[in-house]
C-alpha cells in the first residue's frame, strides 16, 4: 500500500495496536460513558446492550473519533461522549441487523435476538439510538448533530437499500458500492469528521478526515464481504457463508456471476432465490468466486480504497496518530490474509 509504515522493511503484520495504545486513555473514558449511559431501571435494556457491548468488539468507529482527536492534537473531552454516541449508533444497528437478517452468530457468540427474541432487541436498538441522540444534544453542537443525524439516515437508508436489492443477482456494482457507502462507510466518515468539528480545526481537516473515514469504511465492507467466502467462523464471528445462505448479493457474487457461464449463472439465481445454500452449494459458489477471479478482485478494490484513505491523511504532518491510523486501514484489508 502506498505510504504504508509497513513498505519499509517492516514485516510485523499490520495490526489495531498502535490504535489501541494511541486511546487507550480516552477509551477508558468513552466506555465509562457507554456503562452509564446504558443503565435503565428496565432490568432486560442494561442486560441485552451489555451482551452485544462487552462482546468482544473491537469498538473500532469510536477508537476513529479518538484518534482523528489526537491526530489534530486535541485537548479537550467532548470527543468522549461522541465517541459514545458513534458506539451505540453502531450497536443499535448490529441489533436491527441481526433480527433483519435472522443471524445466530455474533462475534463468535450467539446474538441477541436468538437469546432474548427479536421484539427485545429491536426496542433495546431504539434506546441505544435514543442515548446517543441524547450524548449529541448534551455536546451542544448542531454541526456534530447534523453529521451524527445524517449518518444515522443515511446508514437506515442503506439497510433498507441492501434489503430490496437481496436475491437480486443482477445488481449492479454500483448500486453494491452505494450500498455499502451508506450502510458501512457513512458511520466510519462520520465518526473522523466530528472531532475536526470539535478541534475546530477548518474545514479541510474536516473533509480529510471524513475522507480518510469513508474509504476506509468501504476497503472494510469489501473485505467483509470476501472472508464471507474465504474464511471460517472462528476468524470471522458469524457463520461461514452467512451470507451466501441470506442471498445477500455482495461483490464477489456480482463478479463470479457476471463472468460466469450459463450453467454458473443458473446457479447463482437459484442459490440467491434460497434453492441452493447446502453446504455443497456454499463450496462450488467459493470455487466459482476464486476461479472467476471475483475475490481476488473485490480485494484488489479492497486496497484501492485503502489507499485512497491513507493518502487522504496527506495534508497532516508525520505523527504517532497518523501512523496509527494509516496502520489501521492496512490491518482492515490484511484480515482477509
Amino acid at each position: 500500500m502506498t505510504a504504508s509504515v509497513h513498505s519499509l522493511g517492516d514485516k510485523r503484520a499490520p495490526s489495531l495496536d498502535p490504535m489501541i495504545a494511541l486511546t487507550s486513555a480516552d477509551m477508558n473514558a468513552v466506555n465509562a460513558v457507554i456503562l452509564e449511559r446504558m443503565q435503565s431501571k428496565v432490568a432486560l435494556i442494561p442486560e441485552l446492550a451489555g451482551h452485544l457491548i462487552a462482546g468482544g468488539g473491537k469498538r473500532m468507529r469510536p477508537m476513529l473519533t479518538l484518534a482523528s482527536a489526537a491526530l489534530l492534537d486535541y485537548t479537550g473531552a467532548r470527543h468522549h461522549k461522541l465517541a459514545a454516541a458513534v458506539e451505540f449508533i453502531h450497536t443499535a444497528t448490529l441489533l436491527h441487523d441481526d433480527v433483519v437478517d435472522g443471524s445466530g452468530m455474533r462475534r463468535g457468540k450467539r446474538t441477541a435476538n436468538i437469546i432474548w427474541g427479536n421484539p427485545a432487541s429491536v426496542l433495546v436498538g431504539d434506546f441505544l439510538f435514543s442515548r446517543a441522540f441524547e450524548l449529541m444534544v448534551e455536546d451542544g453542537s448542531l454541526k456534530v448533530l447534523r453529521i451524527l443525524s445524517h449518518a444515522s439516515a443515511v446508514i437506515a437508508e442503506g439497510e433498507v437499500d441492501q434489503l430490496t436489492a437481496q436475491r437480486q443477482v443482477e445488481t449492479s456494482e454500483e448500486h453494491y458500492l452505494h450500498i455499502i457507502n451508506a450502510k458501512t462507510a457513512a458511520l466510519f466518515a462520520a465518526a473522523c469528521r466530528i472531532s475536526p468539528v470539535v478541534a475546530e480545526a477548518g474545514e479541510e481537516a474536516e473533509e480529510a478526515l471524513e475522507s480518510y473515514g469513508r474509504y476506509l469504511g468501504i476497503a472494510f465492507q469489501l473485505v467483509d464481504d470476501a472472508i464471507d467466502y474465504s474464511s471460517d467462523e472462528a476468524t470471522m464471528g458469524k457463520g461461514r457463508g452467512d451470507d451466501f445462505r441470506d442471498g445477500k448479493v455482495t461483490l464477489p457474487v456480482i463478479l463470479a456471476y457476471a463472468r460466469g457461464s450459463a450453467d454458473d449463472r443458473a446457479f447463482w439465481k437459484a442459490a440467491m432465490q434460497g434453492d441452493r445454500i447446502s453446504d455443497d452449494d456454499l463450496a462450488l459458489a467459493t470455487t466459482l468466486i476464486q476461479e472467476t477471479g471475483a475475490l481476488s478482485d473485490t480485494l484488489e478494490r479492497a486496497r484501492h480504497y485503502g489507499r485512497r484513505a491513507i493518502d487522504a491523511l496527506a495534508p497532516f504532518p508525520a505523527s504517532r496518530a497518523k501512523a496509527a491510523l494509516a496502520e489501521a486501514v492496512e490491518f482492515a484489508v490484511a484480515r482477509a490474509y
